[in-house]
């Protein structure tokens, strides 16, 4: 029987070894966060780094996706030979356990974790013309966008010195002037990894990493920053940026020891986004595992 969460764990430490992380993309080329092509909606959590790595290895050129079962239903199909990309969802399945008296039978609720196969609109033929045809590009500023959410954020944030980091016992996010960095975009995409930080705080998305990751807990609330600041830079289109590559041995060391790491730091990096982003999905891909 197949190991989903070794699979999906190998896949993302070999990308990590061959130094290219799967979550630093150059998004500000387009719009690429990958998503659904029959329903538009964007894939989440580890599923969001999966298929960007799909689509870098293997030279798709679109963000959009469907099943097997999908392409049938908007009278496509999937051409023959064409391999398919593994992505995973929780399903919450009942299972019995027996009562402390043990005459009734009793049920626990517990998220099982399954895959199913998408294939990239590359790899369908006979797409309908309203898939095909291209739509016109909105009015976008990145570094608009960027600025927008750092202001509505409500974060405290203080300008000066040489170092960016946020400062959890006084709830400030202290960031080098504009005038410090190479450019914008390598400005907002520093500010938004501090963002991602910053909603850790107990009074946020309160994320307490000790008990779940012991002493390596650091290296993984830098992980979550680096994925939280890469989905929020994917939704800004702007270049996203690895911020600590000195943490990349540490990771590959929690990786390799706990398959199931890269799929609790994914869903507290999303809820971070989505923190920032005050959405709420309305259905969930991923939880901490």
């Amino acid at each position: 029987m197949s190991d989903l969460y070794q699979e999906v764990t190998d896949r993302i430490v070999t990308a990590i070894e061959a130094g290219t992380p799967p979550w630093v993309k150059p998004w500000s080329v387009s719009d690429f966060r990958p998503r659904n092509a029959k329903t538009n909606r964007p894939y989440r959590g580890v599923n969001n780094v999966l298929l960007a790595l799909e689509a870098d290895l293997r030279g798709f050129a679109d963000p959009r996706w469907l099943t097997f079962r999908q392409a049938i239903e908007i009278g496509a199909r999937i051409r023959g030979g064409e391999r398919g990309t593994t992505v995973v969802f929780y399903k919450l399945t009942k299972l019995p356990e027996e009562s402390q008296d043990r005459q009734e039978l009793q049920y626990r609720t517990v998220p099982l974790l399954r895959s199913f196969t998408v294939f990239n609109v590359a790899q369908v033929n006979g797409l309908p013309e309203s898939l095909t045809q291209p739509s016109e590009p909105a009015a976008w500023n990145a570094h608009t966008e960027a600025e927008a959410l750092l202001f509505d954020s409500g974060a405290e944030i203080h300008h000066g010195g040489t170092e960016a980091y946020y400062q959890r016992a006084k709830d400030v996010i202290h960031l080098p002037p504009k005038s410090a960095f190479a450019d914008q975009g390598a400005y907002y995409a520093t500010a938004l990894h501090e963002l991602i930080h910053w909603t850790g705080h107990e009074s946020r998305c309160n994320r307490d990493l000790g008990s779940r990751f012991g002493d390596n807990a650091y290296a993984v609330e830098e992980l979550i920053a680096e994925l939280g600041s890469a989905f929020l830079c994917a939704h800004c289109r702007l270049d996203g940026q690895l911020q600590h590559p000195a943490y990349l041995r540490a990771w590959l060391q929690v990786l390799k020891a706990d398959k199931r790491a890269i799929f609790t730091a994914s869903a507290k990096a999303q809820a971070g986004a989505d923190y920032v982003l005050r959405t709420q999905p309305a259905q969930t891909e991923e939880v901490a595992a």
